[in-house]
């Protein structure tokens, strides 16, 4: 068949690398001049993992594998509240060995490692998609100037503000904006960095703020932010000062990571995602792939995870497909990934809800997780990543 996909970032191109090999006649259209991904780190969770196994793009990327003793929640301190013992797990069978380890790289480097099977000719850059135009035959792609493509299916994967969700939607309210603000970096690791905080969380029950940390190969740290967002979202700088006033008493290896990282290398997001679920990820021969079809809040690690499952359930699914089978293949891709990838987005805003909480709440919070056996939260684990 001929399929379009719209959108070439990680979900887009592993589709577009996916359903190619499957052997339909595939065309990668991107709004921007190049094929590229900016930013810091990227976490692929082991269902991502698979996911991409199954398309035949995880060799590369399994050579970035998380190798900690341990991690998990701490508080503002470095205390710890949740933390897993990783390899004693592993040791006694538990459920880290069923699901292996995630897997932390940079997103530059991941992309090209995504994209390097897919042919040059099939990828048309500069190419931004306004509207899609649909009959009983196909689609008809239409960009700027005019039509673009006509296709048997269209795949849009045109990003979390996706243009053609809204088209397909109308009704729907769309994204909504959580009130918190994301700041990331990545930097050499230091000399003495303490192997225990190498994966880890930490929260501030006074503030609700936290503060992430996770190794990037053998000598790099990919560091992040989570914090309530006071008027319209500020610029790197005036951000980097911001966090670097609200985490001063943190654990001493919060502002000294930060302040090493200069702005230009500080990435600033206020963080969105869908204000409710959409009622289908298919309208016809349409399919929506990724945070087009499910931005979530990215308090679990799974926006890219879950956007290499909808790839793969895609690949899977359009196999040895006609183009008069499209429509009902599609069902079945929505009906396999609507049910979890939505799961997944209520469960990461109830993750956000955990984390930022302040006050008695916040006390009781981390009263309890102190509680939580560390072989209880592995099999936690093992049921979130399962896909």
């Amino acid at each position: 068949m001929r399929i379009v996909v719209v959108g070439a970032g990680l979900g887009g191109v592993a589709a577009a690398v996916g359903l190619h090999r499957t052997g339909h006649e595939v065309t990668l259209l991107e709004r921007a001049a190049e094929l590229r991904e900016a930013g810091t780190g990227i976490v692929v969770m082991p269902n991502g993992l698979r996911a991409l196994d199954t398309l035949g793009l995880a060799e590369d990327v399994r050579g970035h594998v998380i190798h900690a003793a341990r991690g998990g929640l701490r508080d503002w301190r470095g205390r710890p509240l949740l933390v897993t013992d990783l390899v004693r797990a592993q040791q006694e069978g538990g459920a880290q060995r069923e699901i292996g380890a995630p897997v932390m790289i940079e997103r530059a480097k991941l992309h090209r490692s995504l994209r390097a099977p897919l042919p040059s000719e099939l990828v048309r850059a500069t190419t931004p998609v306004k509207r899609l135009e649909s009959d009983s035959t196909g689609v008809t792609v239409i960009s700027e100037g005019g039509p673009v493509a006509r296709a048997d299916a269209v795949i849009a994967a045109d990003g979390i503000g996706s243009t053609l969700r809204a088209q397909l939607f109308p009704g729907h309210p769309g994204l909504r904006r959580t009130g918190r603000l994301d700041l990331r970096g990545m930097l050499p690791r230091p000399p003495c960095m303490a192997p225990d905080l190498l994966v880890s969380q930490l929260v501030d029950r006074r503030s609700g703020a936290m503060f992430g940390l996770f190794p990037v190969g053998e000598d790099h740290l990919y560091w992040f932010t989570d914090s309530v967002l006071h008027g319209p979202p500020p610029g790197a700088r005036e951000a980097r000062r911001q966090m670097l006033s609200l985490m001063a008493d943190w654990h001493p290896l919060v502002a000294a990571l930060i302040e090493a990282t200069p702005p230009a290398g500080i990435y600033v997001d206020p963080i969105a995602r869908l204000a409710e679920p959409l009622p289908s990820f298919v309208t016809g021969r349409i399919a929506l792939l990724g945070d087009a079809a499910h931005a979530m809040s990215p308090d679990l690690g799974q926006g890219a995870s879950q956007a290499f499952e909808d790839a793969a359930a895609l690949t899977r699914h359009l196999t040895g497909a006609e183009p008069a089978d499209v429509a009902r293949r599609l069902l079945r891709y929505d009906a396999e990934r609507r049910p979890r990838a939505n799961r997944m987005m209520v469960a990461a805003a109830r993750q956000s809800r955990l984390t930022s909480q302040t006050g008695v709440a916040a006390w009781l919070r981390d009263t309890l997780l102190r509680a939580v056996p560390s072989r209880l939260a592995a099999r936690q684990l093992a049921a979130l990543w399962h896909a």
